[in-house]
C-alpha cells in the first residue's frame, strides 16, 4: 500500500514539473516577441518608425561612426620566430638574472 502511494505521489509531482516546464516555455517565448519601447519613448508620441538598433560601443570609434574594418588582425608566425620572441621577453625581463648564453638548449 505504501509503495503505491509513493508511486501516485510521484507521478502527480512529475505531471506539476512537466506542466510548470511547458508554461515556463510558453512564457519564455511570449516574452522573447516582445518588443520594448526605449526610454523616453511613448505611444502618444506621434512617431511611429521604428528606433535604430545602437550597435556595441566597440564597434564605434572615437567620434560615435561604425567601423568598417577587422578588429582583429593575425599574422602567422612560425615556431622558430615565436620561440626566438619569447626567448628575447624572457631575457630582458628584470627577474632573470642568467645569460642567455649560459641556458642550455632542450
Amino acid at each position: 500500500m505504501l509503495h503505491l502511494l509513493y508511486v501516485l505521489a510521484f507521478t502527480i509531482l512529475a505531471f506539476l514539473a512537466i506542466a510548470n516546464l511547458i508554461r515556463n516555455m510558453l512564457t519564455l517565448g511570449m516574452e522573447s516577441q516582445r518588443s520594448y519601447a526605449p526610454a523616453g519613448w511613448s505611444a502618444g508620441n506621434g512617431t511611429t518608425s521604428r528606433p535604430r538598433p545602437v550597435p556595441h560601443p566597440e564597434f564605434l570609434d572615437d567620434a560615435g561612426n561604425v567601423i568598417n574594418e577587422p578588429l582583429l588582425v593575425m599574422r602567422s608566425m612560425s615556431v622558430e620566430d615565436a620561440r626566438e620572441h619569447l626567448d628575447a621577453l624572457y631575457d630582458s625581463s628584470p627577474g632573470n638574472s642568467n645569460s642567455g648564453d649560459s641556458r642550455e638548449e632542450s
